[in-house]
């Protein structure tokens, strides 16, 4: 058969339209892939009335969501909070059955305008059973490796796009000056530049952006891609004490020289959304500042995409004063917000926000900007031609080339601190083939603690059976010689300890998994269980202590017993990249993305600060070489 011609083509496809026009049935440009994007929003704007414009500004959890409730409302997006779930271990298949009813009742409604769905995806697909759960952030800033960080955001789309999903809020792009905060794992670094590096990520997560693309236009550059949310603009990382949702008092150069780098470039790349902070800048409730939002973001910045709430932040800008909510909507629409993540009580959103435009407080022009930029995301998305899940990726959740990369992750984003009491003595790589060797902590054989929050809950979980991984313990009993004996005991006594003639103690303990305001430490100190595990251990027998938390802990009072410190972060699903390295396979190279303090009376303290004295100076990290051993 011969192939049809361009030319032909393209008459057919007039002589199509031009029938369908004479049948009487009205040719909608909005749903001709032909056409510019700029036509296709014009024309899908001009049909939309108030409730259809409205629906599109609202967010909704899927906890409240129904193909009905979609169609009756019009509604633009939903979303899952995190540990919103159809069930604890819900399929891929389960995952995409949910997310295509719900897209059945959006496209059900008269102009059949496709709903985006989004998800917490903040260290791999957090929330699904079963997905490959990379490190948090700040040891992925510990690697300073860029590239790393594009190729989790692709392997994160592809395990997103597994459960019929395509829009993601991540990354998050603080600039963390205050360890006490309860996020400030979410952050890669303290340093504004690392920040920066790290927005490579949205390459992955988007696809890179081709050059000479229209700056500030979101891009999305395949069916294996997902929408970025470049959060949360800004300054949430300079909260004063680190307090979550607090005020960030500093000047205007300072706003811009340390919070805002990655900001510029996350619209470089052509991210598709961006997310409002919860805190303050100088007073000014960041959901209510049209300074930085609409002059700023919008306009000096040129952003494109469209600017999301936080989850029930307008709500907490009318707290205690629930009768203030119609002024948060009216404060928050006219700064600049676009859609509304609500997520409860939609109908009382869009009763209010009708309410202010019908009678004239909000300008129709505020409304039809937020919507053009919503569409255009979504158009951008493909999501008119493809509103349905693409089910050939359901093999990529969890798969293992995206455990291994994650493994791969964890190795670089180890930070050794000390190895050993004397100089010419180092303790680290251990020796594979010891006789018998114990293992103690709180956090050895605890997936959950390893995990840390945002990982299947909002607020994290305990144990093993949270999701499917590697725990450290696995990762150092898949390492050693089979002829080492391996004793693991939690919280081990000291006569215990004294009498079982072990070779050396690998220590694992840290913090209990935590997210936002819970993670809130003024004190910063090791779990009093893990203080003892170490006095135990240490004062007793050579021990390298593996530390698991979210930011810098109080060392000062143990440093002295411990032969070697590792700094590992909250290293995700692959327990295994922890024991690489311990074991030599692979050498130290990461790098503190923090400063290391002494005591908390010290904090903030940030590298270049006066009169900076730190116990581990930023960029700190020794080095090893990986070596072979003899099995």
């Amino acid at each position: 058969m011969a192939k049809t011609s361009v030319p032909l083509v393209g008459f057919l496809l007039f002589s199509l339209l031009v029938a369908t026009a004479q049948a009487g049935v009205e040719y909608m440009k909005y749903k001709d892939p032909r056409q510019p994007i700029s036509k296709r929003i014009r024309d899908l704007t001009k049909r939309m009335n108030l409730d259809e414009k409205i629906g599109q500004m609202v967010q909704i959890d899927r906890q409240v969501a129904t193909a009905a409730v979609m169609r009756d409302y019009k509604i633009g997006s939903i979303l899952s909070g995190g540990g919103s779930i159809p069930r604890l271990q819900a399929t891929p298949q389960e995952w995409i059955n949910m997310v295509n009813g719900f897209q059945n009742g959006s496209l059900s409604t008269r102009l059949g305008i496709p709903m985006i769905y989004g998800i917490d995806a903040v260290h791999g697909h957090n929330n699904v059973y079963n997905a490959t759960i990379f490190p948090h952030n700040v040891g992925l800033g510990a690697t300073r490796d860029p590239d790393l960080v594009k190729r989790i955001g692709s392997a994160t789309a592809l395990e997103v796009r597994a459960t019929g999903i395509s829009y993601v809020f991540a990354p998050c792009i603080a600039v963390c000056r205050d360890p006490r905060w309860g996020r400030c794992y979410e952050s890669y670094s303290e340093d504004p530049n690392i920040v920066r590096g790290m927005t490579d990520i949205i390459d992955g997560l988007q696809g890179e952006i081709p050059r000479g693309s229209p700056k500030g236009a979101p891009y999305v550059g395949g069916k294996d891609k997902v929408v970025a949310c470049a959060k949360h603009f800004v300054g949430d990382g300079g909260t004063t004490k680190g307090i979550n949702e607090n005020d960030t008092v500093i000047d205007r150069h300072g706003l811009l020289s340390i919070h805002m780098p990655g900001y510029n470039a996350a619209i470089y790349k052509g991210v598709g959304t961006v997310m409002a902070s919860y805190s303050s800048w100088n007073g000014v409730k960041m959901h209510a500042n049209r300074e930085l939002v609409t002059d700023f973001l919008k306009g000096a910045l040129r952003f494109r995409g469209f600017v999301i709430s936080d989850w029930q932040a307008l709500d907490r800008m009318a707290y205690p004063v629930h009768a203030n909510y119609t002024y948060s909507v009216l404060t928050a629409i006219q700064a600049g917000l676009d859609m509304i993540m609500v997520p409860y009580n939609y109908t009382e959103f869009i009763d209010t926000l009708i309410g202010l435009v019908t009678n004239n407080f909000i300008p129709m022009s505020r409304i039809d900007d937020a919507v053009r930029r919503i569409l255009r995301v979504k158009f951008t998305l493909g999501l008119f031609e493809n509103p349905m899940a693409d089910e050939s990726f359901v093999d990529q959740l969890g798969h293992q080339a995206n455990r291994d990369l994650a493994r791969e992750a964890v190795r670089k984003s180890l930070v050794l601190l000390k190895n050993g009491k004397i100089a010419d003595e180092p303790m680290l790589p251990l020796p594979k083939n010891s006789s018998k060797i114990l293992v103690a902590g709180s956090h050895a054989d605890n997936l959950g603690n390893q995990c840390g929050g945002w990982t299947i809950n909002w607020q994290g979980g305990d144990g093993n059976n949270l999701t499917a991984g590697t725990t450290i313990l696995k990762g150092i009993s898949e390492a050693v010689d089979p002829s080492t004996e391996i004793v693991y005991q939690e919280n081990p006594d000291i006569s215990y300890v004294k009498t079982n003639n072990f070779s050396y103690g690998i220590v694992v303990v840290g913090e209990a998994s935590y997210a936002e305001t819970a993670g809130d430490n003024l004190n910063l100190t090791i779990p009093l269980q893990g203080q003892n595990t170490i006095q135990s251990v240490c004062a007793n027998i050579k021990c390298v202590v593996v530390l698991i938390s979210g930011r810098p802990l109080v060392m000062m009072p143990h440093l002295e017993l411990v032969d070697a410190l590792v700094a590992a972060w909250l290293p995700g699903s692959e327990g295994q990249g922890v024991a690489d390295v311990l074991f030599g396979d692979y050498g130290f190279s990461g790098k503190l993305p923090r400063t290391w303090f002494k005591t908390v009376e010290q904090l903030p303290m940030n590298v270049g600060d006066p009169n900076y004295d730190p116990l581990y100076p930023f960029g700190y990290g020794l080095t090893t070489q990986p070596v072979g051993h003899t099995s």
